[in-house]
């Protein structure tokens, strides 16, 4: 028997038992699949700063990565599990028990876990122990042990010479090639069994769709946008950026998919009068509409982690002020869905700002990937402390009492977006014709406002460039340039000042613990 074929029967003894988890999955709880489990449990012990550096090196790729990785590395140890499978069957099969058992506690360790969470991963162990026997099985008649049995069984010929019993004609390890064509048949039967298996997993997921409402209309309507400067200037940001084209960072391998006529608001800590809301009676309080900037705080220097889109919600204060404050709570305490959690300074909340429980984006519903039902939108303040996607409860209590999930890991408490200037264009590294032209990109100063951007070029001089329409304080302003481009190479730089005179950070610091700071520089080429 090979290596090749017991390295490969572990193999598809896996994939046989992942897809079959997948599948389980996909009636109870896209989550508790297998390799999502796994993926999950991963990315919560991972080191901050191999997270930050999935993020700046892979994007928006990372869970991608990262699920690619988990599968290869399963796949690896179920290949030990078939090269064991020679000598020590037992054992082979405690390994596959093992594997399937660590995602099905991981599956149940999760926040929000339930006991039928544990069921994709027994399948998954049913169905990879079964895989594993068989195929090995089939190895060991395709290796030719029993044929070899058959040889070494000889008999008494004439003259006491030995002879070998002629072989049975129904027996399939006596006809050449029969076990190599079974294994072989074997194989792509589990293959295709499984590929069918994950395949239906997934569009089980998919079908799970989260309903489509109506939004009232807001009280409190924002001002109409006005005209960008994305018509004039090539290259540049839009002054509102699309749904589809808004940034994700979150901590989920599988976006929630939330019904909405289940679906609650807790409020509940340090409140005279805890409650619990439906979406209809949320969406029934006074609703305000705004125009707010986002910025994620994994986002580096001149990167794309930061969107602006027009609100509708709730303004927080209102729900808050229902319940009454008791006692002296310094953090709201954010619960999603999946059990995720994020820490708000209660003082941020109550300052004036337009801080809210939103329910629409861009004139329509919030999307699944962006927090449909409802989710925290906080001006100012980086995503991790203050915009939770898929808001199911709000807790008031403090600091001392209560650590969310990126506090518990060391990043700051209070995390006000850091004023930043992007450049879009020209590209780094990009080859442009010489002659007039327009450097361009947009700044943001979140709750302070852009005072003015300067750019600089080569060894020159700060230039300050033309603005864009100024929405509000709480939103990013475009800004550009124009540039008689001389050929050769150039190296262009971008700061922001805001409305206070302040400029931009120029220390350079990576995301970790509060956001990134530094001045943007690129180099191009005209020719």
């Amino acid at each position: 028997m090979t290596r090749r074929r017991l390295a490969l029967s572990g193999i598809l003894a896996a994939i046989a038992g992942i897809a079959a988890g997948h599948l389980v999955a996909g009636f109870l709880a896209p989550a508790s699949s297998p390799v999502l489990a796994i993926g999950s449990t991963v990315i919560d012990l991972t080191p901050t700063p191999v997270k930050e550096w999935g993020i700046a090196t892979f994007g928006t790729n990372d869970k991608l990565i990262l699920q690619g990785s988990v599968l290869v590395v399963t796949l690896a140890l179920a290949a030990v599990a078939g090269l064991l499978a020679r000598r020590r069957m037992p054992l082979a099969v405690g390994f596959i028990v093992l594997l399937t058992g660590l995602a099905g506690a991981a599956a149940l360790l999760r926040p929000t876990a339930r006991p039928l969470d544990a069921l994709p991963a027994l399948a998954a162990m049913a169905a990879g122990v079964a895989t594993l026997v068989w195929l090995v099985r089939l190895a060991r008649r395709a290796s030719g042990e029993a044929v070899a049995r058959n040889d070494e069984a000889t008999v008494d010929g004439p003259r006491g010479s030995k002879m070998t019993p002629a072989a049975d004609p129904n027996d399939p390890t006596a006809r050449p090639g029969t076990g190599r064509r079974g294994f072989i048949g074997g194989a792509l039967g589990v293959t295709a069994l499984s590929v069918l298996a994950a395949v239906g997993g997934q569009l089980r997921s998919g079908a799970q769709t989260i309903k489509k409402i109506v939004l009232p209309a807001a009280a409190d309507k924002a001002k109409p946008l006005p005209t960008g400067l994305e018509g004039t200037v090539p290259g540049i940001s839009p002054l509102r950026t699309p749904t589809d084209k808004f940034y994700r960072v979150d901590t989920n391998l599988t976006v929630p998919k939330v019904d909405v006529d289940t679906w609650t608001l807790e409020i509940d800590g340090m409140v005279e009068k805890p409650f619990t809301m439906t979406f209809a009676e949320l969406s029934e309080m006074p609703l305000i509409e705004r125009d707010i900037t986002m910025t994620c705080v994994s986002n580096e220097v001149g990167g794309g982690y930061i969107g602006a889109a027009r609100w509708l919600g709730v303004r927080l204060t209102d729900v808050l002020d229902r319940a009454g404050i008791t006692g002296s709570p310094d953090q709201v305490l954010s619960t999603a869905v999946e059990g995720f959690t994020i820490s708000t300074p209660l003082a941020v909340v109550r300052d004036g700002r337009d801080a809210m429980i939103a329910i629409g984006m861009n004139g329509a519903q919030l999307t699944d990937t962006h927090g449909f039902p409802a989710r925290l939108i906080t001006p100012g303040l980086y995503g991790f402390v203050g915009a939770t996607k898929w808001l199911t409860k709000l807790t008031l209590t403090t600091y001392a009492a209560e650590q969310s999930y990126w506090t518990k890991r060391q990043w700051a408490t209070d995390a006000p977006i850091k004023t930043s200037a992007r450049i879009d264009t020209p590209e780094p590294l990009s080859t442009i014709k010489a002659g007039m032209t327009a450097i361009g990109g947009v700044a943001w100063a979140q709750h302070r406002g852009v005072g003015k951007v300067e750019v600089k070029i080569d060894d020159g001089d700060w230039q300050e460039t033309k603005l864009g329409p100024d929405v509000n304080i709480d939103y990013w302003r475009q800004w550009y340039l124009p540039w008689d481009a001389k050929p050769g190479l150039h190296r262009i730089a971008v700061r922001a000042v805001d409305r206070q005179g302040r400029a931009q950070i120029t220390e350079r610091a990576t995301p970790f613990p509060s956001g990134s700071s530094g001045i943007q520089e690129v180099v191009v080429t005209v020719a």
